[in-house]
């Protein structure tokens, strides 16, 4: 693949220094220089110290990515919610991890049917990056760059908190507010290697919420992530003593056989396209059941 830029002002600047104004990592460097890849200035083979004046196009030429021999490939169905040239965005189904398990090579998970989808398309990029994650029975949007270059401008936004998540999810009980801010720090249980606890060992994790409709003893909720921690919502939901419905591992009540949560709505900038990329995804259906079933 190959991605362009014109330098525009007057002092002179190091190739490698505006290629990292243009979000280009020290990783996707040493490909282009050392795996098959190349940086051209004005069409002309450089090194990242050369000098750019005003008005010289550089251009960074990235290999393709073949696909590796670690990960089945599978023929289920994916639901898309939003594809271009960078970015593939799905709708995720509850009961489908996003990743396999570790040391499982034939599986049903997101990066195997992606990797059948890619398949059948032919694409010249062909290894599944994930971006961002649900756990399996979470459902909704889950972003996957489709190259090395939209992985590192995507991670970069994560890292930096400016990728926005929005979730819905039914919690149990009845709420007396509706707003809140939870600051509660998230460490390892203790006693297992899956859950999490709020404890004072643990990294700073922070959830907003707004109460969207109460019902009779359960309660539809709103929520913005300004952190990214595992099992975060259930965690915080838990800790207020209002585990989400259907959420057996952190003693939720049922009514659903898998935790009622759904991310719904995703909005990130994308430099290829030079705008933001801003999607919505209706909440999947066993929730709405459920609700239905509230009235």
């Amino acid at each position: 693949m190959r991605f362009s830029w014109t330098y525009e002002a007057k002092e002179p600047i190091k190739v490698r220094t505006f290629l990292g104004m243009n979000g280009v990592t020290r990783s996707l460097l040493v490909v282009a220089k050392y795996h098959g890849g190349d940086i051209l200035l004005n069409g002309e083979h450089v090194w990242t110290v050369n000098l750019m004046q005003q008005g010289d196009t550089v251009t960074l030429v990235l290999p393709n990515e073949p696909a590796t021999d670690r990960v089945d490939s599978c023929n289920e169905a994916i639901d898309i919610i939003y594809e271009d040239d960078d970015y593939l965005i799905l709708n995720k189904p509850a009961g489908v991890a996003t990743v396999p398990a570790h040391h499982v090579v034939t599986a049903d998970s997101l990066v195997n049917r992606i990797k059948g989808y890619y398949q059948r398309q032919n694409y010249p990029d062909q290894v599944t990056h994930v971006a961002t994650r649900l756990d399996k029975n979470t459902s909704g949007i889950v972003i996957f760059p489709k190259h090395r270059f939209a992985h590192a401008v995507i991670d970069q936004q994560l890292k930096q908190h400016r990728v926005v998540k929005k979730y819905q999810a039914i919690a149990s009980g009845n709420w007396y507010v509706n707003h809140g801010l939870i600051e509660a720090a998230i460490q390892r249980d203790s006693e297992s290697f899956v859950k999490r606890e709020v404890g004072p060992d643990g990294k700073y994790a922070a959830t907003e919420y707004w109460v969207k409709k109460r019902y009779h003893d359960a309660t539809l909720v709103d929520i913005l992530l300004h952190t990214g921690r595992t099992h975060q919502i259930r965690v915080h939901f838990k800790f207020l003593g209002h585990p989400l419905i259907g959420d057996d591992m952190y003693d939720g009540p049922g009514g659903m056989t898998r935790q009622a949560l759904h991310c719904y709505y995703v909005k990130f900038f994308s430099p290829f396209k030079n705008e933001y990329i801003e999607l919505t995804c209706d909440v999947a259906d066993d929730m709405k059941d459920f609700l239905a079933n509230q009235q």
